[in-house]
């Protein structure tokens, strides 16, 4: 029987609705190997085991009931990044003065995890107010990336992004407004979700308010399998009569990848990237070349105006109001022409590895490859497509047309078959 520590979300459901594993050793299995690896990796900050346990024993019963219908995540365990709403458990998206908040319900997206039959098992660590670049923490300390726990698991993600990559948890929520799933999952080695902005509604998110007012905050999935991020694109997307920035779009029915046209760029102009990231990059063109895909080397135009847009919208650039929006208007009206022309979009996530802990990476620019696809609002799938002479993950970017998500993700499946997708971390393996 195949080890349920690093075992895809969609297998473990169907093993559990098949009665050969239960949901009681899949859950606790899970619960023990954070209790393992957590302690080095500073990333669950709250954890569910009582609860968890109880309910999957329920999750089991029901699974023995032939006349039950069961969820696609029936009896599998989730977590959560610390900003979403739990109902009955804290959600203090890093804020000592939140410590006491205890929600009586759950986020959108955390309650249609639970109604498709997950079971959460813990709450992971991300900086206060969702805010800090690397993740750090006042009152809880860094997350620490389980390939080197010397270096940053990368940004506001950082904690999800972490665990799920050391085994203790199959699949995970996070949330991205200029990088902090995608960057994450590339310094983790883990897939990841970033959607098209108005499909995964953010509401009971604590920061963000959706689509209306700020259309880079998106929520998506994360997972160790780009086929786990397909199961849980197709449970979170949706209007949830709350959240009004979402529409009621079907993203997931995707074309063959034979004749899809891609564009790719292993340099945005802005940062440099490593020779390790470039040939990934190109590795990852050459998998998609292998599967039909017309692959052209060309970058979209304008990166640096979206990433001086992005500093002017952060407070970090002087910019009125209306030159503000006026420059994100333009600049989303050129990627969406760029676009016309291309199917999808392949580059770097980041132009390095993950940096040392407390080594701020919007420095450096290294969200200049993941800001421009916020202001847009495509949809980015990341991918683990290589690994550095340091023994560390390189991730892709594969972004789509709008309302695309699927086909990103299926380009995203053959870029993992063909050059291996997540692997083991050696520090806490």
């Amino acid at each position: 029987m195949r080890d349920v520590i690093g075992a895809p979300a969609g297998w473990l459901a169907r093993a559990i609705a098949a009665k050969k594993l239960s949901s009681v050793e899949v859950v606790r299995a899970h619960l023990e190997h954070i209790h393992t690896v957590n302690p080095r990796l500073n990333a669950v900050v709250f954890a569910t085991a009582e609860s968890a346990i109880k309910e999957a024993r329920a999750a089991d019963r029901r699974a023995k009931n032939r006349k039950a219908v069961l969820g696609p995540l029936h009896g599998v365990p989730f977590t959560v990044k610390d900003i979403f709403n739990t109902a009955g458990l804290p959600t203090t998206a890093g804020l000592r003065m939140l410590r006491s908040r205890i929600p009586d319900h759950d986020a959108t997206v955390v309650a249609r995890m639970r109604r498709a039959g997950a079971i959460l098992i813990g709450k992971t660590n991300c900086p206060p107010s969702d805010s800090d670049e690397d993740g750090w923490t006042p009152g809880r300390g860094a997350a620490r990336n389980p390939y080197d726990v010397n270096r940053s698991p990368g940004v506001t993600s950082s904690g999800e992004a972490a665990i799920i990559a050391a085994g203790g948890s199959p699949l995970g929520l996070g949330s991205d407004s200029g990088g902090s799933i995608r960057l994450p999952a590339a310094y983790c080695g883990v897939a990841a979700l970033k959607p098209t902005a108005g499909l995964i509604p953010v509401t009971g998110a604590y920061g963000l308010v959706g689509g209306v007012t700020d259309t880079r905050g998106q929520v998506g999935p994360m997972a160790r399998y780009v086929s786990d991020l397909r199961i849980a694109m197709k449970i979170l997307a949706g209007p949830d009569g709350v959240d009004s920035g979402v529409v009621p779009v079907r993203a997931w029915t995707a074309p063959k990848l034979e004749g899809l046209r891609v564009a790719w760029y292993a340099d945005d102009g802005l940062a440099r990237p490593t020779s390790t990231v470039s040939a990934t990059v190109k590795a990852a063109a050459r998998a998609l070349a292998a599967a039909g895909c017309t692959v052209t080397e060309e970058r979209p135009p304008s990166l640096g105006e979206a990433y001086q847009v992005t500093l002017a919208f952060w407070g970090r650039k002087h910019m009125s109001y209306e030159r503000l929006y006026e420059r994100w208007d333009a600049f989303r009206t050129s990627v969406l022409k760029f676009m016309s022309r291309f199917d999808l979009v392949l580059s770097p996530v980041a132009p390095d590895i993950a940096p040392l802990l407390r080594i701020k990476p919007v420095g450096d620019h290294q969200l200049s490859y993941t800001v421009p696809y916020s202001l847009s609002g495509n949809p980015c799938v990341v991918v683990r497509a290589g690994t550095s002479a340091e023994n560390l993950p390189i991730g892709v970017q594969v972004v789509a047309q709008n309302w695309r998500d699927a086909t990103a993700l299926k380009a995203a499946r053959a870029i993992e078959r063909a050059l291996g997708g997540w692997r083991p971390a050696s520090v806490v393996g």
